[in-house]
Parts: C-alpha cells; structure tokens; sequence
C-alpha cells in the first residue's frame, strides 16, 4: 500500500505546473490520508497549502501531521523523519505550528532524537 503511495507522489513530482496537477495533487493527498501513509498526504497537504493557503489544507497538513508523529512515537515510522515534519511545519504561516513544533522536539529530546 505504502508502494503506491510512492509511486503516486513520484509520478506527481514529476509533472509541470497546472490545474490538472492540482487536481492530482487533491487526489493524492487525500487518498493517502485515507489510507494511513501520512507521510504522502504531509507532503501532499503541504505543496497544497502552499499553492493556496486555504483552511482546509491546514487542517489536513495538521491531520497528517499527528498521524505521522503517532506513527513514529509507535515506532511503526522512521524516527529520523522528525527533522523533516518539523522542515515542513514551517512553510506554514498558522499560529498553531509553534505549538506543534514545541511539542516534537520535545518529545524528540526526551528520546535522545537529534532534529
């Protein structure tokens, strides 16, 4: 499952800018919030965001977020990708990312995590 997650996000990585890609983009970030591969759909909700900061991208961003933390806190997640949920916490401008950011760091120094 996760594989096709990859392979979705690689083949949007590779298309030109446009609405039909933005389109995809929707796809992708949903289907793979769906599907729990929260790393995808962080990514996805992030490039979203950022194309157009609308609300509705945050609260997946943020949704995706968490799952992805909680995956890592489980170990079921590469800890090592802290460094970059925290990387792209920040391409946003919601006052709720400071708290979120706190949050992981400390919780990644409380587990001896480098980020």
């Amino acid at each position: 499952m996760n594989n096709k997650c990859e392979q979705a996000w690689d083949l949007y990585s590779k298309l030109d800018p446009s609405q039909d890609s933005l389109q995809i983009l929707q796809l992708i970030a949903n289907e793979t919030y769906r599907r729990a591969a929260f790393w995808f759909a962080f990514k996805a909700f992030d490039a979203l965001e950022r194309a157009e900061p609308l609300a509705e991208y945050w609260e997946g961003k943020r949704g995706a977020c968490a799952g992805l933390v909680q995956l890592i806190m489980a170990g079921k997640e590469n800890r090592q990708r802290l460094s970059d949920v925290v990387q792209l916490l920040r391409n946003s401008s919601n006052s709720q990312v400071e708290g979120m950011i706190r949050t992981i760091k400390k919780w990644a120094k409380d587990n001896r995590i480098n980020i």
